[in-house]
């Protein structure tokens, strides 16, 4: 078996692979002063609720983190409670794609590893929106090549600097709005947050698709909040919120 574990700055996803059937995965937030401990407390906890005992040793742990203070804390979890230096996501490891960035560095892990599923799945030029802290726009050639990418802000992020700016705006769960026009101010907010961002998501691939002279390309969204923009987008295709998983999967392979 194999424990995938994508550590963003809002979430952190944690997978298990038998062979490449994922088998179960988590959802929790990220704590960035969380101790090993802490970490390994709560794996434990849903480990054993996925049937599996205290003890239990994977094939191996490979871990993408974009939060720098977690990065030593996430080795010392695999060390200590799996017995295994985990494959960290990072300059030097073989991902099979090429970065073609200024300086690949700079690239997040997550990032890499959702292009290296997206075109392991489509086998073709495509695009993955990453709806998290940040909405990332990460495009791939035909040739299998990571091209760049566009950062815009979240929408958590977004909606948080919205009500804490305005003041008679108040805070609210983030769903469907019932109309276009709303006729409530929560409804209002909603409205100008789905269709703003599906907006943006259409204007910005289309702007790539452009660019890139490939219309008709897949779109992939993934992401917590993916699922309630891809029905407002004309532009993305599919949904998959196990494609970084899938990606570290993929990865972990091709350094096998």
């Amino acid at each position: 078996m194999l424990i995938t574990v994508d550590v963003g700055n809002s979430h952190t996803v944690i997978g298990i692979y038998e062979g490449d059937r994922l088998r179960n995965h988590w959802r929790i937030s990220t704590v960035a002063d969380r101790t090993t401990d802490e970490h390994g407390a709560l794996l434990n906890t849903l480990l054993s609720a996925a049937g599996l005992e205290e003890g239990f040793r994977p094939d191996g742990v490979v871990i993408a983190c974009v939060v720098p203070p977690l990065n030593q804390v996430m080795e010392q979890l695999a060390e200590r409670y799996f017995h295994c230096a985990p494959l960290m996501v990072g300059p030097g490891i073989k991902t099979g794609m090429p970065i073609l960035y200024e300086n690949p560095k700079e690239v997040g892990a997550d990032r890499i590893v959702n292009a290296v599923a997206a075109f392991e799945r489509y086998a073709c030029a495509c695009i993955v929106v990453d709806f998290g802290t940040a909405i990332t726009y990460d495009p791939v050639s035909a040739n299998g090549e990571y091209l760049g990418g566009i950062i815009a802000p979240g929408i958590e992020i977004s909606m948080e600097a919205l009500t804490e700016r305005a003041a008679k705006l108040p805070k609210i769960d983030l769903g469907a709005p019932r109309q276009l026009i709303g006729k409530t101010t929560v409804d209002a907010i909603r409205s100008g947050v789905i269709y703003g961002f599906a907006g943006q998501v259409d204007a910005i691939v289309g702007r790539i698709t452009a660019e890139l002279g490939a219309d008709g390309i897949p779109v992939v969204a993934t992401g917590g909040l993916a699922d309630l923009i891809a029905p407002h987008s004309a532009s993305i295709t599919a949904v998959d919120q196990e494609l970084t998983l899938h990606g570290l999967r993929l990865v972990w392979e091709r350094n096998l």
